[in-house]
């Protein structure tokens, strides 16, 4: 592939590829956040500019801008999945080191990919349903794996007697929900004196732990 920055044209992919020029739009996409932090800086034109591809290429996989997006807040919400995922694998067999690895690992990632999580919940690049091809569908489906994620080992701290979780469904969104809300004020306000052990706080309330032990 040319050099994609002075928007050469790149080499045309065999027939049979078109996934792999589906992939590569999204990553030239996903460049192009990561560099701006605004994801009014995507339009067809740009990404298909950062790909190396004609503007018209792009029509065939995605036929507007905020598909584009949802592509990417797709991939974005799979990377974080994988990412969860990691650290439950690498966390053991107790459940409270499994909740409190889930949830770092939560707030790692929004920390370390601070333009993909903004977009990820921000909202902005989401158009009127009437005005786009994208549907309601696929908008609740954003984030349903993380969810379930966080709800299983919420699920298997109550199941072992470690958390006193009356509603499980409603203190899972209780504890994304301060997840969400830590991780954004961090990065909206750097200069605050957060006390080291404020997530593993946090956690222990919205879990409903009632012993925080390691």
């Amino acid at each position: 592939m040319t050099d994609n920055s002075t928007g050469s044209v790149r080499a045309r992919n065999r027939r049979g590829e078109g996934a792999r020029l589906r992939d590569e739009i999204v990553a030239a996409a996903v460049e192009l956040l990561d560099e701006t932090g605004d994801e009014g800086t995507i339009s067809l034109r740009s990404v298909a500019r950062r790909a190396g591809i004609a503007a018209p290429s792009i029509y065939r996989h995605f036929p507007d801008q905020p598909t584009i997006m949802l592509a990417v807040v797709q991939q974005a919400f799979a990377e974080l999945e994988a990412k969860l995922r990691v650290a439950l694998d690498a966390a053991g067999d107790d459940p409270r080191h499994r909740l409190y690895a889930v949830c770092d690992g939560y707030l790692d990632f929004a920390q370390g990919h601070p333009e993909r999580y903004r977009t990820m919940f921000g909202g902005l690049w989401m158009p009127a349903l009437d005005e786009t091809s994208l549907t309601a569908a696929d908008m609740a489906a954003l984030g349903d794996g993380c969810m379930a994620l966080l709800r299983e080992v919420m699920d298997e701290c109550v199941a072992a007697g470690h958390a006193t979780s009356t509603d499980l469904s409603a203190d899972t969104v209780a504890l994304w929900l301060g997840l969400h809300g830590l991780a954004h004020q961090r990065a909206v306000t750097v200069a605050f004196p957060w006390p080291p052990d404020i997530a593993r706080r946090l956690i222990t309330a919205l879990a409903h732990l009632d012993d925080a032990g390691e």
